[in-house]
Order: structure tokens, then C-alpha cells, then sequence
């Protein structure tokens, strides 16, 4: 039906719509084919999740939703600022970072790990937290099973308001900082806390252990 349809003469509009869907696959195509094979199979927070795994989870099936817009605003945001933020939700590494984290990552860039792909995470905005309590789990999927040196966790203060700021390294209360994890598909750790209440980030940093390969993440929380 929908051959026969464009053969008896597709309308303006609606060549225009398939001509603007096809732009959109070439985008998300050309995108994903910028990074290395290697990149793709990294891996990223999944619990509590951070702001890309999230934006893939609930929408990578039904991207071109409209509601999107109305009813999760910041992954529509990332999406038409760049797709590859929905797709590549494992591949936000830096190479080299030597462990210098502030050093490196300046502030306003740590959502994104200070990656242009992925600048669309730092915005402050009304992300789609995941409540938890005092006592929680950090749970990551590592797709390559590369292991971890450590992981590093970090909560925003009680005050800060990831609505309207992006976030600091001075606006973090450190948490804990973990030994070495050999390597998995799943790595999961408790972490405690005390004093939070309303919209947090969860900032996590994975040093992963194949190689010099830091993993820096937000995850948004709403401490009950």
C-alpha cells in the first residue's frame, strides 16, 4: 500500500516528511559510524541509570515519538541536539585522564565528561529522576567485561538544583570511593548516605582497568 501510494504521486508534505526521516537515519548512521568499533562495547550506570542510558532505555525503541518532547524533556533535548547521545549511552570515555579528574573535566562538563557528543547532558532541566533511598546500589553494565581499578561516588549537596544548574565539582559531597573490581558484565556495590532529601545527582566516576579509560556519569535521584 504504501509503494502503490508513491507511485501515484507522493504530496509535497509528505515527501517532505520521508525526505526529513531519511536525514535523521543518515544522522543517526554517520554519527554512530564516527566512533571506534571498540567504543560501542564499553558500558554505563544502569542503576540507578544515568541521564543516556535512560533517554535509550525509555525512548531508543520510539525516538521518533512526539511526546517525547512534552513528557521527557531533556531526552528530547539531547536527541535533537545530537542522536549518538540515545545511542552510544556506553561510550563516554576519556582517554589519559591520569586520574585528574578536576584537573581535566572542567566544571559544567562533568555530565558529559567533558565529551561534545554528549554536551546536551550538562543542561539543568526537569531530567526524569529515579527515587531512592538513604542506602542504594550502583549497578553497572559493562558490555566488554573490562573490570574496574575503582569507582569513585559523589552526591550533589542538599541545596543544589539540577533544574537550573549544571553541576560542579564543588556542588559534590564526596561518598566512597571503591577497591578493584575483576572483570564482568555486572558490577554492583552499596553505597550509604545520610541528610539528602528531593532531586540529587549520583556522580560516578568508573576507572576502568584495560586501559588509562575514565567513565564519568550523572544519574539523577530523588531521595525519599
Amino acid at each position: 500500500m504504501h509503494n502503490s501510494r508513491l507511485s501515484a504521486g507522493t504530496s509535497r508534505p509528505a515527501g517532505r516528511r520521508l525526505f526529513q526521516a531519511f536525514l535523521m537515519l543518515f544522522a543517526v548512521v554517520a554519527g554512530a559510524l564516527t566512533f571506534s568499533g571498540t567504543a560501542q562495547a564499553h558500558g554505563s550506570v544502569v542503576g540507578p541509570p544515568s541521564r543516556a542510558y535512560h533517554c535509550w532505555e525509555e525512548w531508543g525503541s520510539d525516538h521518533m515519538n512526539p511526546a517525547m518532547a512534552q513528557e521527557d524533556p531533556m531526552c528530547w533535548q539531547a536527541y535533537q541536539a545530537n542522536p549518538n547521545t540515545m545511542w552510544n549511552w556506553m561510550s563516554m570515555l576519556q582517554d589519559g585522564l591520569g586520574g585528574q579528574f578536576e584537573a581535566r573535566i572542567p566544571n559544567g562538563k562533568l555530565c558529559s565528561n567533558n565529551h561534545p557528543n554528549f554536551e546536551s547532558l550538562n543542561k539543568p532541566g526537569p531530567w526524569k529522576t529515579t527515587p531512592v533511598g538513604d542506602n542504594f546500589t550502583i549497578h553497572l553494565y559493562d558490555q566488554a567485561s573490562h573490570g574496574a581499578d575503582y569507582f569513585k561516588v559523589y552526591v550533589s549537596k542538599q541545596g543544589f538544583d539540577p533544574k537550573t544548574e549544571a553541576l560542579g565539582w564543588d556542588d559534590l559531597d564526596f561518598i566512597t570511593q571503591t577497591g578493584r573490581f575483576a572483570p564482568a558484565k555486572d558490577i554492583t556495590f552499596p553505597v550509604q548516605t545520610s541528610g539528602y532529601s528531593g532531586h540529587h545527582i549520583v556522580f560516578t566516576i568508573w576507572q576502568a582497568s584495560h586501559l588509562d579509560q575514565a567513565y564519568l556519569m550523572c544519574s539523577d535521584v530523588d531521595f525519599g
